[in-house]
């Protein structure tokens, strides 16, 4: 019979057949094969379920020391020798549905730690989990089964969705408002005040921000990012929409549903991003531009201007993919140009 169970140290234990009923794959060779981790094809021990997706890794598959892998209907047949193998259409996808059963997570116990601090009128639903140290500000709404992390400081009246989750130390400033299973990651800043300043009398002075910071339903923000709240606007952030580590995001920008942020994103004030558009790494926009929905960015491009819907861009200044790639190639061969060029310059006139 399939089966799973949990190890002594904590790890989850699951066998060949248990993993081929759960992604509904055709199970060959030993259906008790049991592993407790998952890792690359090449690094793999006979403990780790792994995975073939890709013809460019058949020739880890041929040395491998997984225990079990799942694979490709396409290379189905590649060499190798894992004590079983699962045929399965997108491994990979499968492979995201089984990590939760072999790493579980560790939720902690309900409850409100001793240390933490609760503010007047602030309403907490059940289940609740407040970790050491944790401040909550006054009039805050916290759903049911929330998650606050060790020495988290919420402001007076936040508002944090059903199942939502902050980790240790994260900062959320007054009035701020999280959705439904919002993931917050340690070091982040919601809802902070934006650089905004006018030059008068000598001196730049403030512009106070009295819009608001909102985050939508599912949406994950990384380690260490901020999202300043509006000034006279808000600042929104959709549903769905996932932001990785280092991220900043300025005041009054409004981001769509489902969009995808990487890392060291710099996000000027009042830009709007359209449902499903992606920001490689490192991209910078300039204030005030709409990026359209599905739109991709890739890593470092510098955008200056507004970006159509569906299209793919790049570069510095950021311009249409195969515009920046003929750009890139034909400064590439500048150099050689100018040699032949200053060669040609040296050679004696006749007359």
């Amino acid at each position: 019979m399939a089966r799973s169970s949990t190890s002594g140290d904590g790890a989850s234990t699951i066998t060949a057949a248990a993993i081929a009923a759960l992604v509904s794959g055709e199970l060959i060779g030993d259906a008790q094969a049991a592993v407790t981790g998952v890792a690359p094809l090449d690094r793999a021990e006979p403990s780790d379920l792994s995975i073939l997706s890709s013809g460019k890794y058949t020739p880890m598959m041929a040395t491998t020391k997984a225990g079990v892998v799942l694979v490709d209907p396409e290379f189905r047949d590649a060499p190798g020798a894992p004590s079983a193998r699962i045929v399965v259409d997108k491994p990979l996808e499968k492979l995201l549905a089984l990590l939760p059963r072999l790493y579980p997570s560790e939720l902690p116990a309900p409850g409100v730690a001793a240390t933490a601090r609760i503010g007047r009128g602030v309403t907490l639903g059940r289940r609740i989990a407040i970790g050491e140290y944790a401040i909550i500000g006054a009039g805050t709404d916290l759903g049911d089964d929330v998650i606050i992390g060790s020495h988290c400081v919420l402001g007076d009246r936040v508002s944090i969705g059903t199942g939502s989750r902050l980790w240790p130390s994260v900062t959320i400033y007054p009035g701020a408002t999280l959705g439904a299973r919002a993931f917050v990651h340690s070091g982040a800043r919601i809802g902070c005040d934006g650089f905004g300043y006018v030059f008068r009398d000598g001196a730049h002075q403030k512009i106070p921000h009295v819009g608001r910071c909102i985050i939508g339903d599912d949406v994950e923000i990384g380690a260490n990012t901020t999202i300043d709240r509006g000034s006279i606007d808000d600042t929104v952030v959709g549903n769905g929409t996932k932001i990785d580590n280092l991220v900043h995001i300025a005041h009054n920008v409004r981001i769509g549903e489902k969009c995808l942020l990487m890392a060291q994103v710099g996000i000027a004030g009042s830009v709007t991003i359209g449902d499903g558009a992606i920001l490689a790494g490192q991209v910078g926009i300039s204030g005030h531009l709409s990026i359209g929905a599905g739109a991709r960015l890739a890593a470092q491009a510098g955008v200056f201007g507004d970006i159509p819907a569906g299209e793919t861009w790049s570069g510095y200044p950021a311009r249409p993919h195969r515009d920046s790639l003929r750009a890139s190639a034909a400064l590439f061969k500048l150099a050689g140009m100018m040699r032949r060029l200053e060669k040609l310059l040296e050679e004696p006139q006749s007359k």
